[in-house]
């Protein structure tokens, strides 16, 4: 690959102007900035982000930036500004993301500032794009960037990372832009999540509100493909083992300690903000203590509130709640010796937060909602294997698909949570050593710079493969020798599928009638003495004769069952009896009770399920059961599943588009072969047709073809090209 553009919010660094005009600049402070902090300066690389300071837009400023740090900073109108961040991304996206929808803004200022924001982005980045770069745009406040790069830079290779949860599809529904936002991310070639629950609630989405489907997380959209997994972040965890030894933190580790002397030592470090359930965990320990008095004076819990968004009405409540809280739990058990809690509403210094970390014999990490949350891995990565710690850790937080070491609580059970921390307390050292050995193994394997190098090569890999597959598109210069060979030929077959390539799909397969623009073309092309046109369907014979019985051309019904020469009659192939169909057809009845919009058509030789109607997430899980239901029949009768376009047919297996087409293939010594279709009954004539015969698969999706085209437009337009 070329260089590695990196494209975020902030900037790993924080430009500050001195009092004498001078320029300082600081590390930022996040997850992201602190995470690939080191990564990107490995790599011959470029961060691109917003720049707030005011003096953003000076030059001298930007070559700095450039120069020395390797980040291109983007200027943004301060009205633009506050729309885009205070408003629709953390008043929109952030509560709804984290399943707090009641308190999220669905206002349309704040949203039209967020397009203009993510095209301002998108015009950094192309201002800066040389080829063979790759871009790798993250989270929730560029959701729109990746489409509009695809849009303005087609063979770019885009990665996009989700930092926080994707919510279910009942919860993303809720917004208004839902459509766009999904569109914006699928112009990238890899999404990528930190579990597979936020993978599933994404592709759920993309299906319900988009159309697209997906095949083990690979969802075609044209001739492009998107793959969607998931990549748990990891730490920096050398940097935070070696810090736990250093004698700085090991002198403020020996001050602490003499501080809270032989009491049992509770941590609980976050940002302020509701998604972290810090009342909720105030609540807890006040119940623990209130139910378990013999460890009044014997444990403390030190709460460290970093400040968040303060000038926003919701968190200024919280931090009055969370006040109030810490008041009245010390005004309740505290004692002119012992503060149950003591609370720290400030950030800490590296050294001092690590030391924290060390000395702690309980960590609480029980936030409502969270995409990873590093602290937990964090704390683990501190304790040497003479020390002891216990994790107690949210359920619905990232990180427990990880740490199945640490006593995994429901957030919202107070009673949980209260037991766990009365567990913690008592458990066993050697036990606390197994759990935090078993972490720790983990977690030094699985670092950022693994999770990071992961990402990328999945977004290099999927570069590649458009790449190739952009190497099989119908360009022009093909088109131009296509066309040139079908002059030139004296025999030609041309082997066309209906559904999917000649006409579009619908949810009611008999609206799906021959336009009188397609049986032009047909019949031109038909009427041309060089031409043998056959049509190859799922159709049945009465359907395929009603609808193109007068044109001149072959005909192929229920992917071969029936055969139709041009100028003869219809042709049975030999297939088993049907006397499975009562049974299948009851199997199928079943499921169209079960599954609304759903039903199933007879053809001769064949049943079909259709579910094009049906709800986009039950539709396929009942098709998939169906099948399952379907298989000790099909294995007893000789038969065959196959699955089309929202279809699921039961057929004779000796049957197949492959086996008719390759009929036309040996009738005659032909000097040009075109085949066209659409899906995967489709790939057995692609297998059978000769290596130099044009074979087009129509749309994205794995397939044998030569070529791809991206839908039936550019089919009937090369057919007309033809006909001319």
């Amino acid at each position: 690959m070329g260089r590695l553009l990196i494209v975020s919010n902030r900037l790993p660094v924080t430009p500050e102007i001195s009092s004498s005009g001078d320029v300082v600049f600081k590390d930022s402070v996040g997850g992201l900035a602190t995470g690939l902090g080191s990564f990107y300066k490995r790599f011959e690389s470029l961060w691109v982000g917003w720049c707030d300071t005011a003096d953003c837009d000076r030059y001298e400023l930007r070559k700095k930036l450039l120069d020395e740090h390797s980040c291109a900073p983007v200027y943004l109108d301060p009205l633009d500004a506050h729309l885009y961040y205070e408003g629709f991304s953390n008043g929109t996206l952030w509560p709804v993301f984290h399943h707090f929808a009641q308190y999220a803004q669905f206002d349309q200022a704040t949203w039209e500032a967020y397009e203009r924001v993510n095209r301002r982005f998108a015009d950094a980045v192309l201002e800066h794009l040389r080829p063979d770069d790759v871009v790798w745009v993250n989270d929730y406040h560029l959701m729109l960037l990746p489409g509009m790069l695809r849009e303005r830079a087609p063979e770019v290779t885009v990665g996009f990372f989700l930092h926080i949860p994707f919510p279910s599809f009942e919860i993303f529904r809720m917004l208004p832009w839902r459509e766009r936002i999904l569109n914006g991310v699928l112009g990238a070639d890899v999404v990528g999540f930190h579990t597979y629950d936020y993978v599933r609630h994404f592709l759920s989405s993309a299906l319900r509100l988009t159309g697209h489907d997906h095949t083990l997380g690979q969802i075609a959209i044209g001739t492009r493909s998107v793959k969607v997994d998931a990549f748990p972040m990891g730490i920096d965890y050398d940097h935070f083992a070696s810090a736990a030894s250093s004698p700085e933190v090991a002198e403020k580790a020996v001050s602490l300690r003499a501080d809270i002397g032989d009491r049992r030592f509770v941590l609980s470090v976050d940002r302020l903000d509701y998604t972290k359930g810090i009342p909720a965990r105030l609540e807890a320990f006040e119940r623990f203590l209130a139910e378990h008095p013999e460890w009044h004076r014997k444990v403390g819990l030190t709460m460290v509130a970093v400040p968040s968004r303060t000038d926003v009405e919701y968190y200024q409540q919280l931090k009055r709640q969370v006040d109030e809280l810490v008041g009245r739990i010390n005004g309740r058990y505290g004692t002119m010796d012992w503060t149950p809690v003591r609370y720290l509403y400030r950030a800490l210094p590296f050294a001092e937060l690590v030391a924290m970390y060390r000395e702690a014999d309980v960590i609480l990490v029980t936030p409502l909602r969270d995409g990873m949350n590093l602290v937990a891995k964090e704390y683990v990565a501190t304790k040497h294997a003479s020390e002891r710690g216990v994790l107690v850790l949210s359920e619905l937080a990232g990180a427990a698909k990880e740490l199945g070491e640490a006593l995994i609580v429901n957030p919202f059970d107070q009673a949980d949570i209260v037991n766990a921390i009365d567990r913690a307390l008592e458990m066993p050292v050697a036990e606390q050593h197994a759990r935090l050995t078993a972490m720790q193994k983990r977690l030094s394997l699985y670092t950022v710079v693994h999770w990071a190098e992961d990402f990328m090569g999945a977004v290099e890999q999927a570069g590649q493969n458009r790449r190739e597959r952009a190497a099989q598109r119908l360009s022009p210069e093909v088109e131009r020798q296509l066309l040139g060979a079908y002059r030139r030929a004296q025999r030609r077959l041309l082997l066309l599928d209906y559904d999917g390539t000649l006409v579009g799909f619908s949810a009611k397969p008999l609206t799906t009638v021959p336009d009188e623009e397609l049986k032009a073309t047909l019949r031109a092309l038909a009427a041309d003495t060089r031409n043998e046109v056959v049509i190859i369907s799922g159709r049945g014979r009465a359907v395929l004769t009603e609808w193109l019985g007068d044109l001149d051309v072959s005909l192929v019904a229920e992917h071969g069952s029936m055969q139709r020469w041009r100028g003869g009659n219809w042709i049975e192939a030999s297939v088993p009896p049907d006397t499975w169909k009562e049974t299948a057809r009851q199997v199928m009845d079943r499921y169209v009770d079960r599954t609304p919009a759903t039903f199933v058509e007879e053809k001769e030789h064949a049943l079909a399920w259709h579910y094009r109607a049906a709800d986009p997430g039950l539709g396929p899980a009942r098709a998939r059961e169906l099948h399952e239901a379907l298989a000790g029949l099909t294995e007893n009768y000789g038969l065959a599943i196959m699955e089309g376009h929202r279809i699921l047919e039961v057929k004779p297996a000796n049957i197949n588009k492959g086996r008719a087409a390759l009929d036309f293939v040996e009738s005659d010594d032909w000097d040009f072969i075109l085949a066209v279709g659409d899906d995967r009954t489709d790939e057995d004539v692609f297998e059978v047709v000769p290596p130099e015969a044009y074979s087009i698969k129509v749309g994205g999706g794995g397939s044998l073809a030569r070529y791809r085209t991206n839908g039936i437009d550019e089919v009937r337009a090369l057919l007309g090209q033809m006909v001319r």
